[in-house]
């Protein structure tokens, strides 16, 4: 089912599509941030739910509302908004709104909120797509990864929020892959548009939205997996975890290596968090195709991964807009020309082999040799 998500505030209407997104693994969300780009999405895309802020800059929620009312008296129209006084909230029931949410709002409440509204219109028979052709069309669209972030923990966070600063978020957070995916995805739009410059680091990227909504979007991922956890395809959930611990292990490795050559560790680390982003973005689309009814065998699940999560990954370096250097230091986790001597390159893909248990082959000899590491290298053994 296609979900509209109507709000000017770019922060805002990510932190919203992530939240909707988790939902259900079933729903496409399409953001508007005006009145005619949530006509223009109504009417090609026919939206099953609709989620409006109030003020939009050519018009209002409510003047939307009035529009989709006067052709459907049944779509669900809930209105987030700061508006909590009295006469709006009886304007707005006055024109058949389905459910009104007031800002600030906690995001596990409005989770909450969503999916029990979400759940009662929710057909029970789902479209049944191939899986070539969720992945192509997920490809396009936006796309959720799967995390084994704790709600309990993101929530024991918020509690504290007052007291934590950027540097203690980004240390906390610097392992967790899907996230720092999703936080560099939101500060790059953000920051593109004011400075033309994209980020590169988890911590630059929680500097750029803050604490509290980076708290919010982390909220938002953690509750997005922890309605499925239960149950997650046991073939799947080994895979991710697999590649989830392989990015982790990238990011340590490349970490090590720039402290020995006496390099800033962090983009190294972020570089490798990100460079299993393709495959984890795979498999989220087939959890996809399981819950709505398909099956797949293990050779399936490889066959998948290995036709569709090149072109998800550079797909996502493109529109995450990362730094041309980190996009490269990615790529070369997984392949690097013996003629390229770029240092940051050969450190990535020292760290791509290290991580998959194979330092003692001759290419990552080569490698650390031409990094001048062979000292440090004797040290590890």
């Amino acid at each position: 089912m296609n979900v509209v998500v109507v709000e000017d505030d770019e922060l805002m209407a990510d932190l919203l599509e992530a939240v909707v997104a988790g939902l259900h693994p079933a729903l496409r969300v399409f953001k508007a941030f005006s009145v005619q780009e949530a006509l223009k999405i109504w009417h090609t895309k026919t939206p099953g739910f609709f989620v409006v802020d109030w003020t939009l800059p050519d018009g209002s929620g409510l003047g939307l509302l009035r529009e989709i009312r006067a052709a459907d008296k049944q779509v669900p129209v809930v209105m987030v908004t700061g508006r909590a006084d009295r006469d709006s909230i009886l304007n707005a029931a006055h024109y058949g709104i389905s459910g009104y949410i007031s800002k600030p709002f906690r995001v596990d409440m409005l989770h909450s909120r969503l999916h029990d509204m979400l759940k009662a219109v929710l057909p029970e028979q789902q479209e049944v797509r191939t899986l070539a052709e969720m992945l192509s069309e997920n490809l396009e669209a936006g796309m959720q990864m799967p995390t084994r972030m704790d709600v309990a923990k993101v929530l024991d966070l918020i509690d504290r929020v007052e007291d934590l600063s950027v540097a203690q978020l980004a240390e906390i957070w610097q392992t967790e892959a899907s996230l720092c995916a999703r936080l560099l995805e939101v500060a790059n739009r953000s920051s593109f548009r004011r400075i033309g410059e994209p980020v590169g680091t988890v911590h630059d990227a929680i500097a750029v939205i803050g604490v509290p909504m980076a708290l919010s979007q982390a909220l938002a991922l953690a509750l997005a997996l922890d309605t499925d956890t239960a149950s997650k395809p046991q073939s799947l959930a080994r895979n991710a975890g697999y590649y989830g611990v392989q990015a982790e292990t990238v990011g340590l490795e490349a970490q090590k290596i720039a402290l020995a050559l006496g390099k800033k560790p962090l983009e190294f680390q972020t570089a490798g968090l990100l460079s299993r982003m393709g495959e984890l973005a795979v498999l989220r689309v087939m959890e996809e195709f399981i819950y709505q009814g398909g099956d797949l065998s293990d050779s399936e699940i490889e066959s998948g991964l290995r036709d569709w999560a090149h072109r998800y990954g550079n797909k996502l370096k493109v529109r995450w807009r990362l730094p041309l250097a980190i996009r490269q230091m990615i790529g070369a986790v997984h392949y690097l020309a013996r003629e390229d001597v770029r240092q940051d390159l050969l450190v990535m893909r020292a760290a791509g082999l290290i991580a998959e248990g194979r330092m003692e082959t001759p290419e990552c000899q080569r490698l650390l040799s031409r990094l001048g590491l062979e000292s440090w290298l004797n040290s590890l053994r």
